[in-house]
């Protein structure tokens, strides 16, 4: 039998606590802060995805250092501000790069992930350039004695949030707003799955109100039953609601542009679309590729400029235009993108949503159906774009409150999406997403 539904607002668990969740463990293990200095040096002072940097860590680290590492430097991204506020009045003057990084890791050993003091300093010691060991101890020591209250007495959200973020933020959601989205950019993800149809949820899962299955942050997906076989793919639940929201019905023909990973072009190829997936970064089309054969998903992919593409047969019944942007809803899950995106960046991709939109709604046939998102919290990316889709000749096409169960709140502006990370709080969280339905007219 199938998995019962729970009802809107209301989530259901299938067991207890999964065998992989991971528990609030003590010292990471040996190599872990080789590991996590790499990607630090990589996000601060390289400016290069935490990811990326996670991918391109020497061969001969173990995985379970490389997942220790990723915690750990997560860890530091996640609270950098308030971190290198409890290490200021300890430092006279301003330490190396590597000695930086390396006494915030330490300091969020102690502070955040309750590392045992004697093992976080030795450890954090022995991973600095020996003139800086004496320094980096007696820093620690202090935090070990003294930073726990100086840490809590501290306005966390404010300092862990970059100043232009908080200022927009701010303008857009009020003061509490801001400071519920900074709360909730303090803890890690939960690991979200959407289900294959037909297909059993891991155990341990429960179901969220728009149909997504939820286990613990920590889960390891790789160890999941059903990963290899195509049963689930990882989809935080508001990504996964663009496409529902698309309503793609058997036999349609639908374009998805800007396709990679893949997750929403498996969910327009499950519900029966006959789906053409664009992508032009050739990295980001082979993962696309092989996400999809994992899945047995039969997708047409085009690697293209989605800006530009425009096949013989356009006419399409359904556009999907998940569009590149600053990802500012995804912060729970990559804690680099504050140290990584600057105001002009957002200027920037307005300008290529805006050349995508006008491109997606000339793919469309007339009456044919269009869905917008972003997975970022800027309005310049979102609601500033209504205006821009009606002078296309797209008619909007509001979405109803029966399409969000558990998720009305998230319904605001002229029946367009908007999700924020500190909704479903006592759930976990969900990504911060933009979402408009039109019509071409």
């Amino acid at each position: 039998m199938p998995p019962q539904k729970a009802p809107a607002g209301v989530t259901k668990r299938v067991t207890a606590r999964p065998p992989n969740a991971r528990a609030n463990r003590g010292a990471p293990p040996p190599g872990t802060r080789s590991a996590a200095l790499l990607l630090l040096a990589a996000v601060f002072d390289r400016r290069r995805p935490l990811e990326e940097a996670l991918d391109q860590l020497p061969a001969a680290i173990e995985p379970r250092d490389r997942a220790a590492a990723h915690r750990l430097a997560a860890a530091v991204l996640r609270h950098a501000g308030s971190l290198d506020a409890v290490l200021e009045p300890h430092l006279r003057r301003e330490p190396p790069p590597v000695v930086r990084a390396a006494l915030r890791m330490g300091a969020a050993e102690l502070l955040v992930l309750g590392t045992p003091a004697h093992a976080a300093v030795a450890a954090t010691v022995a991973v600095v350039p020996r003139p800086f060991a004496g320094l980096v101890n007696a820093v620690l020591r202090k935090v070990a004695t003294e930073g726990a209250e100086a840490y809590e007495g501290l306005d966390r959200e404010r300092l862990d949030t970059p100043p232009w973020l908080w200022s927009a933020w701010h303008a857009a959601y009020g003061a509490a707003g801001v400071r519920a989205i900074a709360r909730a950019h303090q803890q890690a993800a939960p690991l979200d799955l959407t289900l294959a149809p037909g297909a059993s949820p891991p155990e341990g899962a429960i179901e969220l109100p728009t149909g997504s299955w939820r286990l613990p942050e920590g889960t390891r997906v790789t160890d999941l039953p059903g990963l290899a076989e195509g049963a689930f793919w990882v989809q935080d639940a508001a990504a996964a609601l663009p496409a529902r929201l698309l309503a793609v019905k058997p036999g349609e023909r639908v374009a998805d542009l800007c396709a990679a990973p893949g997750g929403k072009t498996a969910q327009l190829a499950s519900a029966g679309g006959i789906v053409t997936a664009v992508e032009r970064d050739p990295k980001r089309a082979a993962r696309l590729r092989e996400n999809l054969a994992r899945l047995k998903l039969s997708v047409t992919v085009e690697e293209a400029d989605a800006a530009t593409w425009m096949p013989a047969e356009a006419n399409f019944d359904a556009v999907l235009l998940d569009a590149p942007c600053s990802a500012t809803g995804i912060i729970r899950r990559h804690p680099d993108i504050p140290h990584l995106k600057r105001p002009k960046d957002v200027a920037q991709l307005v300008q290529a949503q805006a050349q995508l939109l006008a491109q997606a709604a000339r793919l469309l046939r007339p009456g044919g159906r269009l869905v917008l998102a972003t997975c970022s919290l800027q309005p310049e990316e979102g609601e500033a774009h209504l205006a821009r889709a009606a002078a296309l000749g797209l008619v909007p096409d509001p979405i109803a409150p029966t399409e969000l169960p558990g998720l009305r709140t998230a319904l605001v502006r002229g029946g367009t999406l908007r999700t924020r990370p500190d909704m479903w709080a006592e759930q976990g969280g969900i990504d911060g997403f933009f979402a408009a339905r039109f019509r071409r007219g």
